[in-house]
């Protein structure tokens, strides 16, 4: 259901090289949420790290609402970039398990397996 990878780079530096590698894929960062930050800032004692990215890639997102519009509710893709104990860490939850549950439509698990197999790329790339 996840692919999770550890990195020794800092989250700073996995997150610059994230999104390069997500502009190398075709892909676009829509957003970057600092969940982190924003719990500190609501007074939280949050001491971990954690960065989700918000991606996409317009052709397979047009497929996948040209399919099926009620699944424009799980996108954009995400990934996110965290700390944990002292570790870096970089992950998503599998598009092609995370769709499958939504519809059982084969061309949308083709999509949903190319769009896993370019993500694994990026996380892999930035780690």
């Amino acid at each position: 259901m996840y692919y999770i990878v550890e990195s020794k780079k800092s989250l700073d530096q996995v997150s610059a090289d994230l999104e390069a590698a997500v502009k190398n894929h075709k892909f676009g960062v829509l957003h970057v949420h600092d969940i982190g930050a924003t719990l500190r800032g609501k007074g939280f004692d949050f001491a971990e790290q954690c960065k989700v990215f918000e991606v996409c890639n317009p052709g397979q997102a047009f497929k996948v609402m040209g399919n099926d519009m009620r699944l424009n509710m799980a996108l954009p893709c995400r990934i996110s970039v965290y700390t944990e104990k002292g570790k870096t860490m970089i992950g998503m939850i599998k598009p092609e398990q995370m769709l499958t549950m939504l519809s059982k439509d084969a061309d949308l698990n083709k999509i949903a397996k190319e769009v896993e197999a370019d993500m694994v790329k990026m996380i892999d790339e930035a780690k």
